[in-house]
């Protein structure tokens, strides 16, 4: 029933597993691991079949103790998942740090379940389950590589696993790497961070000290490390690619690879020109709209968003995508211009301003606003 990584491909193990495999293939540096395909979603009834779930159980079982039981990320693999149109960025479940079969098997059904969820766009999508080594990482992050000849390799890293970076829960570094090997950086704000919990498995999240915060999670010499492993994955992949990657100690390693679906706007570092009426954050997504900003403090308050509204947050979660087919706009206090939101904002044709310090408190809930995405910018009304 299970199929190994390295033999997966997209008719049977969706876009995600399939791309990692061709990686695997050609010697890049990607976790092991094994494919729980499309076929066991489909013959599970969407996980309602109890016989399907106990061959899949023993299967399952079998190529742990054959891996040697180690700790694992279990990510979707759908089939409408990191496609060459859309990337479906954050829309299903991934479940990190899980050890033993009956915590892989509750992955695996959660990540089946979340092809049902309110934020996944498709009723008939299936479902393959991606089951790798999890990569303990000291630093994680997201890379773009050049969509284009001459173009620059644009990384962003935080301290810990990657929902950091990829959920936009902490303003990463952002580093650009020039085709003569120049590095350009700009350090963020990474007050938090995300692991392993040691003692129980499953993550934990804890505060970055104030001094590390300002220290730069990569040197220069990894980051065009990294920037060589990107041109070897858009070899491979044929087209510009959005790459999930981890590093612990020295040993780089790939996690997930995707084609890049949308134009990232120019990095840049703006200088208000109207100090108090110009809040200043990174590029997220190109476009410029203007409307009433609702900020939103948690789950609570969406309701509260009406058509042509410019949500203002701390940060976005997955379950908060429906929101952006009604929003005008989209401005956060933390985040990156690589993460899921900022994705999925281009996709969609959404301004998106991120990492704007201070966002919620100087941005008044009921205020006209204009995000320029672009810029990265949001101008406050006059009062």
């Amino acid at each position: 029933m299970l199929t190994t990584l390295a033999h997966a491909d997209a008719s049977t193990c969706g876009h995600k597993a399939a791309a990692l495999a061709t990686l695997l293939r050609a010697g890049l540096p990607v976790p092991d691991g094994f494919v729980v395909p499309l076929a066991a979603h489909r013959a599970a009834g969407a996980g309602d079949d109890p016989l399907v779930h106990d061959a899949l159980r023993r299967d399952v079982a079998r190529r742990l103790a054959t891996m040697g039981d180690p700790f694992l990320a279990v990510r979707s693999s759908a089939t409408d998942e990191d496609a060459p149109g859309t990337s479906a960025a954050g829309r299903y479940t991934t479940v990190l740090a899980v050890r033993g079969a009956p915590a892989v098997m509750d992955a695996i059904r959660t990540c089946w379940a979340s092809a049902a969820s309110g934020r996944a766009a498709q009723d008939d999508t299936a479902m393959a389950v991606l089951v790798q080594r999890l990569v303990d990482a000291d630093t994680s992050g997201v890379m773009f590589t050049p969509t284009h000849t001459g173009g620059s390799t644009r990384i962003e890293a935080s301290w810990g696993l990657g929902p950091s970076t990829v959920g936009g829960t902490v303003t990463p570094d952002t580093y650009l790497v020039a085709p003569d090997g120049a590095v350009r950086r700009a350090l963020g704000s990474k007050a938090t961070r995300v692991d392993r919990d040691r003692h129980v498995g499953g993550l934990t999240a804890q505060a970055v000290p104030p001094a590390h915060r300002a220290t730069p999670t990569l040197d220069d010499g990894t980051a065009r490390e990294l920037t060589e492993l990107g041109h070897q994955v858009a070899a491979e992949l044929g087209r510009p690619q959005d790459v999930e990657w981890a590093l612990a100690g020295r040993t780089l390693r790939l996690l997930q690879a995707r084609p890049i679906t949308a134009p990232l706007p120019s990095w840049r570092i703006t200088v208000p020109d109207a100090p108090g009426l110009l809040l200043a954050g990174t590029p997220g997504s190109h476009g410029t709209a203007s409307g009433t900003a609702r900020v939103l403090h948690g789950p609570s308050d969406i309701p509260r968003v009406r058509p042509g509204d410019i949500v203002v947050c701390r940060d976005t979660d997955p379950a908060w995508t429906p929101l952006f087919r009604v929003a005008a706009g989209i401005v956060t206090e933390v985040g990156g211009a690589l993460s899921h939101a900022a994705i999925v904002a281009r996709e969609q044709g959404l301004p998106a301003a991120l990492g704007v310090r201070g966002a919620t408190t100087a941005i008044l809930d009921g205020s006209p606003v204009t995000v320029d995405g672009t810029a990265g910018t949001v101008r406050l009304a006059p009062s």
